[in-house]
């Protein structure tokens, strides 16, 4: 596996080929090299680090109080959403409670895409869960 620092000096083939060996999925169409570097940094980090355990994660969840939104029954916590607009890389986690955007809990993904976009949007279609995310 390539060190983080590796990633940047990597043209777009290395990025989609270290992409499939990662996900073991080939990537979405259309990713920008700067995406790919910041998305496939970041996993190849996560797995040389460790990421929370999960144990810890569902303390952290029940500490912020049963009054917090509850997520979608589509998604399951833990997952992780990705979307690139106007060059800004928003990163969406799953969790417990709903979702986790900019270190505040949203009951649901068509209020964070309208908060990024400023129209309405439908939530998992700006997402791409549901095709057609930026089209």
């Amino acid at each position: 596996m390539p060190h983080v620092d590796e990633i940047e000096a990597m043209d777009r083939q290395q990025l989609l080929a270290l992409w499939q060996d990662l996900f073991d999925v080939p990537p979405p169409k259309s990713l920008s090299r700067p995406f790919l570097r910041r998305v496939l940094a970041f996993e190849v980090q996560a797995r040389a680090m460790g990421a929370l355990p999960k144990g810890f994660i569902t303390k952290l969840e029940r500490a912020a109080g049963e009054d917090a939104p509850k997520r979608s029954d589509g998604l399951k916590p833990g997952g992780r959403l990705l979307r690139e607009w106007n060059g800004v890389t928003h990163v969406v986690d799953v969790t417990e409670q709903g979702f986790r955007w900019r270190d505040k809990t949203w009951r649901s993904l068509s209020a964070i895409a309208r908060e990024i976009t400023g129209a309405h949007w439908s939530g998992p279609r700006f997402f791409g869960l549901n095709g057609g995310a930026g089209r």
